[in-house]
């Protein structure tokens, strides 16, 4: 709880000090830091690949729930997924930018990511139609404004993690 703290705090400042209000998103954003805090939640075990580590791994595990002749075919799993592309993408592209052009590009993981978080929102608003929570416009406004929520990650980094918090993943992962 202390670390979902240090995160809702750091974005919180971030969002006022770039002059962008009181943003619905951050509320999630800071729950997305917090997650991701853990490394099994940034790289989950999938069944098309063992550990989802890159974007390819997460769209290779989205066709795997639909694979009707196998075990596996779980088309809500596909849902699941998208959302993880979405959390992924965001996350590496604002906090670890040199990493993602290392290994992608940044316009590949922003278009990945604005996509997943679409079709997200677009399942969550059908979802609703039959009476189930929705999550439709918070998805819509990650998608919408995905480039800015990266640059919210990005300033929030270089501004407030000059110092990380002692958590080993920081170290361990991205050190």
């Amino acid at each position: 709880m202390e670390l979902r703290r240090f995160f809702g705090r750091a974005l919180g400042a971030s969002f006022h000090e770039l002059a962008l209000g009181d943003d619905p998103a951050s509320p999630y954003l800071a729950d997305l830091l917090t997650r991701f805090a853990r490394t099994e939640h940034l790289f989950p075990r999938g069944v098309a690949v063992p550990r989802l580590e890159t974007v390819v791994d997460m769209l290779l595990e989205t066709e795997a729930a639909w694979q009707a002749d196998t075990a596996w075919f779980d088309p809500e799993r596909e849902v699941a997924v998208k959302r993880h592309i979405g959390d992924f993408t965001l996350f590496m592209t604002g906090l670890f930018p040199e990493r993602v052009e290392r290994t992608a590009s940044a316009g590949f993981y922003i278009a990945q990511g604005k996509r997943a978080y679409r079709f997200v929102s677009e399942h969550d608003r059908a979802s609703a139609r039959a009476g189930a929570s929705a999550g439709a416009p918070l998805y819509r406004r990650l998608a919408d404004r995905f480039e800015r929520y990266v640059a919210v990650l990005d300033y929030t980094r270089r501004a407030h993690f000059s110092d990380p918090p002692p958590h080993p993943f920081f170290r361990l992962n991205f050190g």
